[in-house]
């Protein structure tokens, strides 16, 4: 299949994203308006470009905490969640579990409750306008340590905000390890809430297992070093144990691969593990959750019907009833075949 009938399939099928972080969705137009507001002059176009020439995790995460600063008040929000939605109705993504990192914003002067609320003000917006449904998970994250997690667990549980759905543990894994926040996820889940945390993704398998049997995690956000421990790859694979994988971001900070042809999305894939496909952070890797399916179609050599598949596992690993999983889910197959059926020309074999 050509680029354009491709992205014309993927883009009248629904899909999921459940590894986004919302704030990285935000454009550079909206990035050159908050720093307007906060310095009173334009931004000047190298310090703009610098945001974007990153080599490593690290670097990577060092710019999106710059960009948080530029946020001066409430009204900020609004850049985001404008750019939030278009990016979503670009895609046709009707369902994402997006991450939330308040600490940087708080730190700030921002409140959490309010920022909380202007959240979910926007969510029923994208429900109304885009017919999409979206969750938060509040990154309790390793940067800013144990104390700051458990601080931000706190606010969670205090809030009791029904759009807030879970804790996840982002930031430099190298850096914090899973098993130091062993309290802050135990109390998550004693609470009710679902538990995620990025790993596998700079650091081996060890991290992953640390996350699985000490966090009691539900998914893992990017899990690409299973792929380097066949046993603990089979392991996933015969539990299902759903990986949230972001091939572009992997290529950018470049720990286990340089190439999306050599990412091992398409091994986990074929080992049989239940793996999602997600951009992370779209504006920072200049990729949407289209062009990463097209890269898995067109660069890793999957076929038309394991995209499909990929697809439905968006929504199956989703933290939502079975019902709901199983409603979109045919949804999925009654677009793609109708899609089809428009589209004759195309090889049958490969649908």
């Amino acid at each position: 299949m050509n680029k354009k009938d491709f992205y014309s399939l993927l883009k009248a099928v629904p899909k999921a994203e459940l590894h986004l972080h919302g704030e990285a969705v935000i454009s550079n137009d909206s990035i050159r308006k908050l720093y307007k507001r906060k310095f009173g002059t334009d931004m000047p176009d190298e310090e703009l470009d610098s945001l974007w020439k990153y080599s490593d995790l690290p670097g990577f995460l060092d710019s999106f905490i710059k960009i948080q600063n530029f946020f001066v008040n409430p009204d900020d929000s609004e850049c985001y969640f404008s750019d939030f939605g278009k990016y979503i109705s670009e895609n046709n993504i009707v369902y994402v579990e997006t991450f939330f990192s308040p600490t940087s914003l708080m730190k700030n002067g921002f409140d959490f409750h309010d920022l909380t609320q202007r959240m979910s003000a926007a969510i029923k917006r994208a429900k109304e306008k885009y017919g999409a449904t979206v969750r938060i998970i509040v990154d309790v994250s390793r940067t800013f340590g144990l104390e700051n997690a458990q601080h931000n667990l706190d606010l969670v549980l205090k809030e009791n905000n029904p759009d807030i759905i879970g804790i996840g543990l982002g930031g430099d894994e190298a850096k914090g390890p899973a098993r130091d926040y062993a309290p802050v996820f135990q109390r998550a889940k004693e609470a009710g809430l679902h538990r995620v945390a990025h790993a596998g993704e700079t650091v081996d398998s060890w991290s992953m297992k640390d996350c699985i049997n000490l966090l009691e995690v539900e998914r893992i956000g990017h899990g690409i070093s299973a792929a380097y421990d066949e046993p603990f790859m089979k392991e996933l694979s015969e539990s299902r144990f759903p990986l949230e994988v972001s091939p572009t971001s992997n290529i950018f900070t470049k720990h286990y691969v340089s190439k999306i042809k050599d990412h091992p999305f398409k091994k986990l894939y074929k080992a049989g593990c239940n793996v999602t496909l997600n951009t992370d952070d779209p504006t920072f890797f200049k990729v949407s959750l289209i062009d990463e399916y097209w890269n898995a179609y067109s660069k890793m050599d999957l076929k038309l019907k394991d995209i499909k598949r990929i697809v439905m596992n968006g929504f199956n690993a989703a933290f939502i009833s079975d019902e709901e999983k199983k409603s979109y889910c045919d949804r999925v197959n009654e677009v793609w075949n109708k899609w089809f059926e428009d589209h004759p020309k195309e090889p049958a074999e490969e649908n």
